[in-house]
């Protein structure tokens, strides 16, 4: 598509925003949730995701799947990236962390709701350009750091919520310390190859979590970082 026109574009996220509607309205049974919440549904028609897909990507960019961005990874399907933006119960005035920076698509959908997001990717590269996406989007309340997830943000915590985009083994207790009372942490648990979960953790003011299991995804492993 490298013919394609803003307006061409813009068609293609009404048509986006149309689907994953309809799988949200699929999928009510286990998420609780029928339909985006309009801010939501404004992000995902706002964000254009063209931006944060290889050239060679850029004309499925806004099929309702994930596809390759390099180094293994992938840019998440926009009905979970949606899905996770209203789990999170992202509002305006909140600071959110998400862990796995990736292309920078998650990130620029929190962007437009919350008003800061902190966000951590291991590897070095597409951190790095993931921030230059960000910033050529124009999302300035987005700073993106290289490091280990699994540490989360500690000197940004706490945090109204957390955004994982990245499959863990286990949730790191590290995340939700970093998280305040009554917020949500929003991950996917499991191994690469066995059955994942995608979960949401309510941190009560007493400091333990409640926990609730949404539906079964598919992510790739959040790796730790050495050193």
């Amino acid at each position: 598509m490298s013919g394609a026109t803003a307006q061409d574009f813009a068609a293609l996220r009404a048509q986006l925003v149309a689907e994953v509607e309809a799988t949200y309205a699929q999928t009510a049974g286990q998420t609780g949730l029928a339909r985006m919440s309009p801010p939501v549904r404004d992000a995902l028609a706002r964000v254009e995701r063209h931006r944060f897909v290889p050239q060679s990507q850029r004309a499925l960019a806004y099929r309702n799947h994930p596809l390759p961005i390099g180094a293994g990874q992938t840019i998440s399907q926009p009905y979970i990236v949606a899905l996770t933006t209203d789990l999170v119960r992202a509002k305006p005035g909140d600071v959110v962390l998400e862990i796995g920076t990736g292309s920078g698509y998650q990130a620029a959908m929190l962007a437009e709701i919350v008003q800061q997001v902190y966000s951590v990717e291991l590897i070095e590269d597409l951190g790095r350009e993931a921030a230059k996406r960000l910033g050529a989007a124009g999302y300035a309340n987005v700073e993106v750091r290289i490091g280990d997830g699994y540490a989360g943000w500690p000197e940004k915590a706490p945090f109204d919520g957390i955004v994982v985009t990245a499959a863990a083994p286990s949730v790191p207790q590290a995340l939700i310390d970093q998280l305040k009372p009554g917020g949500r942490l929003v991950i996917p648990v499991g191994a690469r190859h066995e059955a994942q979960e995608l979960l949401v953790l309510t941190k009560r003011a007493d400091g333990g979590v409640d926990r609730r299991s949404v539906l079964p995804v598919r992510f790739v492993p959040l790796v730790p970082g050495g050193g």
